[in-house]
């Protein structure tokens, strides 16, 4: 049984969901604007918003040294410090290209940085909240991959190269997928093969949420789970710009539009 956090919703307030902004690819311009517009969403949803959970993979690649962070993402930085001060409640989860994340975010802002899913009860609904990756049947190689990024001993090693040549490589890594491929759409697997929905029907069984948010598969879906279950996979930013909200009863999927 998962434990559960326990939110509250006052009356004309709302939860609002982002995931997938890959900051920091796959050119700086091309992120910069990118950043500039998470920003511009983040100051628009603000109006309302009580919280917000950002789901992973904010950066395309992300290490924290003990006294060094990766340079650039300083708009974002300052919004999220400046959303927390005015008493939004925000949470962070790391993905599969920022696992890395450490106690930064929650030292210097008093964001909450969490690797795992989470269980929420925000007002009378129940939510599990998590990036997704690594999560059900399937993507063995990965799994086995992810668990020599996460060893603390293979961090450790890390650490110990000089930032410039740690952050060089890692971002090598992480854009090692060509940005073209950024471009395509990821298409829909069915099924027997998107995993995660796979994921939420295998936790519905053992303890019951109403929506279930992740990011990672860079599709916006809207699933079925139970009768009075659903899954909701965030989408992603570098073409989809969508996000979701719960306004207390329900959470619909949105797609930020800015005015012409």
């Amino acid at each position: 049984m998962l434990s559960i956090e326990h939110l509250k919703l006052p009356p004309d307030r709302a939860v609002y969901f982002a995931s997938d902004f890959h900051l920091g690819m796959p050119t700086p311009t091309l992120s910069r604007e990118r950043e500039r517009r998470v920003i511009r969403w983040l100051d628009a949803v603000s109006a309302d918003a009580e919280a917000i959970f950002l789901v992973g993979d904010v950066f395309d690649f992300w290490f924290e040294y003990k006294h060094a962070i990766p340079k650039g993402f300083s708009r974002l930085q300052g919004k999220l410090a400046e959303l927390s001060d005015r008493g939004v409640k925000l949470t962070l989860f790391s993905g599969n290209h920022d696992m890395w994340m450490a106690d930064y975010f929650t030292e210097e802002m008093g964001i909450p940085v969490y690797r795992l899913p989470k269980s929420y009860q925000i007002g009378d609904k129940h939510f599990l909240i998590g990036h997704g990756d690594g999560l059900g049947p399937g993507d063995f190689t990965y799994k086995q991959l992810k668990k020599v990024f996460e060893n603390g001993l293979a961090r450790w090693l890390f650490r110990w190269l000089h930032p410039d040549l740690g952050l060089l490589f890692g971002n090598g890594w992480s854009r090692n997928r060509k940005a073209s491929d950024h471009n395509k759409p990821d298409l829909f697997k069915g099924d027997e093969q998107e995993w995660l929905w796979q994921y939420c029907r295998e936790i519905e069984n053992r303890q019951h949420h109403d929506y279930y948010i992740f990011g990672h598969r860079h599709l916006s879906l809207d699933l079925k789970v139970a009768e009075n279950s659903r899954y909701i996979n965030l989408g992603e930013w570098i073409n989809l710009n969508t996000y979701a909200r719960f306004d207390g009863q329900t959470t619909r999927l949105l797609t930020f539009e800015e005015a012409r």
